[in-house]
């Protein structure tokens, strides 16, 4: 299994989560030249090596209408609570004088980003994990949530360049360390605030959290939501083969190297030359337990193709599983009745896109536990070639699927029938 290890020894920020994430790319040159084509207003984004502690690594740098942001205030621009009197919004404040964004105009520029609907509905997702924790924090409509220019073009820069590495990588699994938070307080521009900051603490409820001896503040409130919304949980480093490491890097000096540590390998058996696949031991966990949203619509008035490419949206903007059901409805018709598995934190952009993509006027939401098996690929050599095999255990159940792709593969190259190639392969 593809999987994903971020060390969070020093916390987390989203410019130091980007360049962890760009050092594992062969290409975060081409990379960076592709964020800003992306025609984010006002702002460039560079790379630059960095050294912490004698540890090579990269420095992720936004500059909007050529400032760059404070790394310390920018943090807590979202924690600033002053109400704007004329309009009864709260704003996220800054010494500059510039506008704000609301989470619509947000939405507005990241529907015109040149990216896939996958990685706009993570961006927007994002955006709503923080503008839900700043309203309960401040008690204030996710509706009159404000965001500062400056901080907002910032944190789109991050956010969006994290959602596309993530899409280019594309881990099967994301585990992540406790959350290295630091201790104190630290001051925003209307007075001090403890760490971590409220909206980060809220962020990271239920998540493993600790604020050892290094004074200040570590985990950011875009690097919390960045983590609540890609991280699958929470722990020790597995057992796993890594193939790649990169070091993203904070401004800050510590006593401590202060970077995000991105570790991308295998949880499962490689080949070598023509060996048999190297088991790696995986956890004792019986399988694992999960909760998912389902999300339930009826229709009766969509065409089967217009059903399929609807569903077909919805995988592709992460739903994890899509089916249909013939059911009759009122007035005896027949109908349709589209269910859409998901993850919690992909609910509201997921809801969006039912009622984007089909006629219904209201969807039910059921919250499941899902029972799942552990999932592992071994690459096989064989005298036909590479052959992938999947394994599930779990449960006191171990089962073994050979790839049909790769099956029909080399019954193409070989003019043969998938009879003969398992026949010929013995299985």
């Amino acid at each position: 299994m593809r999987t994903l290890y971020l060390d969070l020894g020093m916390g987390a920020a989203g410019d130091m989560l980007c360049s962890a994430l760009m050092e594992l790319l062969p290409d975060p040159d081409g990379f960076m030249a592709e964020l800003n084509g992306l025609g984010i207003p006002g702002v460039v984004m560079s790379r630059e090596p960095s050294v912490k502690c004698g540890i090579m690594g990269t420095h992720f740098t936004v500059k909007v209408n050529e400032v760059e942001e404070d790394e310390e205030l920018h943090s807590h621009q979202n924690q600033c609570d002053q109400h704007h009197q004329n309009q009864n919004n709260f704003h996220c404040t800054h010494s500059h004088g510039h506008g704000h964004h609301g989470l619509s105009e947000i939405r507005h520029m990241v529907d015109r980003f040149a990216v896939s609907e996958k990685v706009k509905s993570d961006v927007m997702s994002i955006y709503d994990l923080i503008a839900r924790a700043e309203s309960h924090v401040h008690g204030v409509p996710v509706e009159q949530i404000h965001f500062h220019e400056v901080g907002s073009m910032d944190a789109v820069a991050d956010i969006t360049a994290v959602c596309l590495l993530m899409e280019r990588l594309a881990p099967e699994e994301v585990i992540a360390s406790p959350v290295h938070v630091g201790y104190g307080t630290v001051r925003c521009a209307h007075g001090i605030l403890p760490v971590p900051a409220p909206a980060t603490a809220y962020l990271l409820r239920n998540v493993p959290v600790y604020g050892g001896r290094i004074e200040g503040e570590l985990c950011t409130p875009t690097g919390a939501a960045l983590l609540c919304h890609f991280v699958d949980r929470f722990g020790e480093m597995p057992v796993m083969q890594v193939q790649n490491i990169g070091y993203g890097m904070g401004k800050k000096d510590f006593p401590k190297a202060n970077c995000v540590r991105a570790m991308l390998g295998e949880r499962a058996g490689l080949t070598v030359g023509q060996d048999q696949p190297i088991r790696v031991e995986k956890n004792h966990e019986p399988g694992r337990t999960d909760r998912v949203v389902e999300l339930n619509c009826n229709v009766d008035d969509m065409t089967g193709e217009e059903i399929g490419f609807a569903m077909e949206e919805f995988m592709a903007v992460g739903a994890l599983d899509v089916f249909t059901t013939s059911i009759g409805m009122k007035k005896s018709r027949p109908g349709t009745m589209i269910t859409v598995l998901c993850r919690e934190n992909d609910r509201d952009p997921m809801v969006r896109q039912i009622f984007k993509h089909t006629t219904t006027l209201g969807i039910r939401e059921n919250i499941c536990h899902r029972y799942t098996l552990e999932r592992s690929v071994h690459t096989l050599n064989t005298e036909l070639g590479q052959i992938r095999r999947k394994e599930s255990t779990g449960y006191g159940i171990t089962r073994a699927k050979y790839e049909y792709e790769d099956l029909a593969r080399i019954a193409r190259e070989q003019g043969m029938s998938l009879h003969e190639i398992k026949k010929k392969l013995g299985l």
